[in-house]
């Protein structure tokens, strides 16, 4: 008896587990893809997987930005 009949190759993926949408940006929060690329992660091949995967550290900075606190309350002015 194998144990090749209890492994699987399993879809790399980005998630963790922390399933939110930016309502602006429309990125998950937790995985930073958007949920057309979380839809069809599964259909994906490889090679598109790894693109996406090297792009999300660069949208990491669009969801870091703040809404504005006290500064956009005041116009800027203290």
């Amino acid at each position: 008896m194998t144990d090749e009949v209890w492994k699987r190759q399993e879809i790399d993926s980005p998630c963790v587990k922390i399933c939110t949408i930016h309502p602006v940006e429309r990125l998950c929060v937790g995985c930073l893809r958007s949920i057309d690329e979380i839809g069809r992660w599964g259909r994906m091949t490889p090679e598109e997987r790894r693109a996406i995967m090297a792009d999300l550290p660069a949208r990491q900075p669009r969801l870091r930005q703040r809404r504005g606190g006290r500064a956009a309350r005041t116009g800027g002015r203290d």
